[in-house]
């Protein structure tokens, strides 16, 4: 439109020019038509113009639309199941099996003292575990233990009966006085039962008020069955 009106001020400009010389005609010379020949530069002014812009407007290219696939309709889509099929792999964990052999804990000393209190078994000394006895027979049994305490063992300190077996066996006071870091001997006196089998009994040492401490002392015997003398054979 701005290209259109610019051209348009020469076009008026041409027209007045041709307008005022107009009047001044040769002697013998047609008297020319101002009217037509305004309307041959119109004319020839707007072919100019129709064919510039034509040049100047852009030329349109047709492209073609991208080509899309569309999904086939007669194989629905595979979600996945969430129940095992054949041809699925299901992973079974199994519960862990415990294998190998258990060992039974061996209990710390510093946990059997009572208060200052406390006592290791170094050894037996008499009738180690598993004696062969007769039925009915008398013996010491005799273990060598330490105080591994802090304060001392006094005469009111008894070997007490704690279970198992008793076989006859009573309680028994000590004797001495055992300091810290010494050991002693401690003793029963037990009888053998009179039916054959496996007997076993526990003690423990005792501060005199009903605290027991230290380590477990134990001992165990077999009383075999009595031996019987045959009977002689009688002759007619």
């Amino acid at each position: 439109m701005n290209l259109v009106r610019r051209s348009l001020i020469p076009l008026l400009l041409i027209t007045s020019l041709l307008t005022s010389c107009g009047g001044q005609v040769a002697a013998g010379e047609p008297t020319q038509d101002i009217n037509a020949t305004i309307a041959v530069a119109a004319q020839t002014f707007a072919a100019s113009l129709f064919l510039t812009e034509t040049a100047l407007a852009p030329t349109i290219t047709n492209t073609a639309p991208p080509t899309v696939t569309p999904l086939p309709t007669s194989s629905p889509l595979a979600l996945p199941s969430t129940i095992a099929s054949a041809t699925q792999s299901v992973f079974f964990f199994p519960s862990p099996t415990i294998t190998g052999t258990f060992y039974t804990t061996t209990p710390n000393p510093s946990t059997l003292a009572s208060g200052c209190n406390n006592l290791a078994l170094v050894r037996d000394v008499t009738v180690e575990s598993g004696t062969i006895m007769n039925p009915g027979t008398e013996f010491t049994k005799t273990w060598q233990v330490a105080n591994t305490g802090t304060c001392d063992w006094l005469y009111l300190y008894e070997l007490v009966f704690v279970s198992g077996d008793r076989m006859g066996g009573n309680s028994r006071r000590l004797s001495t006085k055992v300091p810290p870091k010494e050991w002693r001997q401690l003793s029963v006196d037990l009888d053998a039962p009179e039916e054959p089998g496996t007997y076993t009994g526990y003690w423990r040492l005792s501060d005199g008020a009903g605290n027991m401490f230290g380590a477990t002392l134990k001992v165990s015997i077999v009383v075999k069955s009595p031996t019987r003398t045959p009977r002689p054979t009688s002759y007619p």
